[in-house]
């Protein structure tokens, strides 16, 4: 069986760099087509190799005892967490990298350990993801104080009109999870909130993976993603200002966290990380992360232009399917659209059957689709570092004919 489908046959007209792609994602045969990397990107088999390297050859604990096994543990650790500060353009001397679960509990984690008494109101957007939608309910809920939802324009711009950023805790997205659009003047939205007292969290799960340089320079006081949309393995890391780290009231508490323990007093450790990583960490997933890191790297500028080359081809040709409308305002890595005279899911199924996987539903966006436009569910294609011109040019080939036929 195959990734998506049995592989009764290969496509004669598979290209000849299908043995080269192979090589990298071994799961993907000629004919599958992998539409769904906003969720969850393929791992390259070097990220798989490092992974296995861990716990074949030193699968020990880091920061925990000081054996060979595990102070190797703890230097790869450390080495990720400085390539991770770095690929962002963040200084150690002024950002530390946590690891979490995902990038959902990293923005629950941070928010619900924030100081009451020091925040006057909570900032987010209709559009966002349930990470950041109901986190934010949550927090303002804790912290006393109003939680404000704005409009965000097709086009990605934030309607700031009449909104207070004094002591705002501003939680929003750097790319749209439906549509793929950038939130646009984000800069500009940090520089006003921290002249006015207050800090802004970033979900950059989509934007990590493919506009690493819209982050870069940023200069939020966090920056939330998951590995798994970047080669990884399932992981979530945190960016975050040794200041926000510092302010917070820690609430979750555990083992490499403390340095000592009197009474009731716990003493925490200096290494502002550990703030974030109360218990065992997920070591093996944190060394599979810098080989992912390693591996896009060595792809160079050239990915992620590839993979907006890609979205375009994928945007322009569902535009011309008919029965299918799209919900996406331009191209992205990221395209979804509304299928007319059949159900979403229905569709997602047919297109699985046909050998290609493409998300859908409402995309962990229930506020924005369903209860706000009142939408069906959708269908979403998202690209990758695996995506080829073949990919797309058989996913719109298949799209094309199941709904022409309707």
């Amino acid at each position: 069986m195959g990734l998506l489908r049995a592989r009764a046959r290969t496509s004669p007209e598979a290209p000849s760099q299908a043995d080269d792609r192979s090589r990298d994602f071994p799961a993907l045969g000629p004919d599958d087509v992998y539409l769904d990397a906003a969720c969850q990107s393929l791992r390259p088999d070097a990220v798989r190799r490092a992974m296995r390297a861990y716990d074949t050859e030193y699968p020990a604990c880091g920061g925990r005892a000081a054996y060979a096994w595990a102070t190797r543990v703890e230097r790869e650790v450390d080495e990720v967490r400085r390539r991770a500060l770095d690929r962002f353009g963040l200084s150690p001397r002024r950002f530390s990298c946590a690891f979490t679960l995902n990038t959902t509990y990293a923005l629950n984690l941070l928010q619900q350990q924030l100081p009451v008494g020091r925040y006057a109101r909570v900032v987010t957007t209709h559009t966002e993801h349930n990470a950041v939608f109901l986190s934010t309910i949550t927090a303002a809920r804790r912290l006393g104080v109003p939680r404000l939802v704005i409009e965000r324009s097709p086009d990605g711009r934030l309607d700031l009109s009449g909104v207070d950023l004094t002591d705002a805790v501003v939680v929003i997205s750097a790319m749209d999870n439906v549509t793929g659009t950038p939130t646009q003047g984000l800069s500009d939205l940090v520089a006003a909130a921290h002249a006015r007292g207050g800090i802004v969290l970033v979900d950059a799960a989509q934007a990590a993976p493919h506009d690493t340089a819209a982050l870069r320079g940023l200069g939020a006081d966090a920056l939330c993603f998951s590995a798994h949309k970047m080669s990884g393995p399932a992981l979530g890391v945190a960016l975050v200002a040794h200041d926000l780290l510092q302010s917070l009231d820690i609430s979750f508490l555990g083992g490499g966290q403390v340095a000592t323990v009197r009474g009731d007093a716990p003493e925490l450790l200096p290494d502002l990380h550990t703030r974030l990583e109360p218990g065992l960490q997920a070591w093996g997933e944190i060394i599979g992360f810098g080989a992912a890191l390693d591996w896009l790297g060595a792809q160079g500028a050239a990915l992620p232009e590839r993979e907006r080359t890609l979205g375009a081809r994928l945007y322009d040709g569902l535009s011309q399917v008919p029965h299918l409308r799209m919900f996406s305002p331009a191209a992205s890595t990221v395209v979804s659209a509304i299928p007319e005279r059949v159900d979403a899911h229905r569709l997602a199924v047919f297109l699985s059957h046909a050998g290609v996987a493409a998300r859908s539903g409402h995309f962990c966006a229930h506020h924005w689709l369903s209860e706000r436009e009142g939408l069906p569910p959708l269908i979403r294609f998202s690209v990758g570092p695996h995506s080829s011109e073949h990919d797309i040019d058989r996913a719109l080939e298949i799209v094309g004919r199941m709904l022409r036929g309707l």
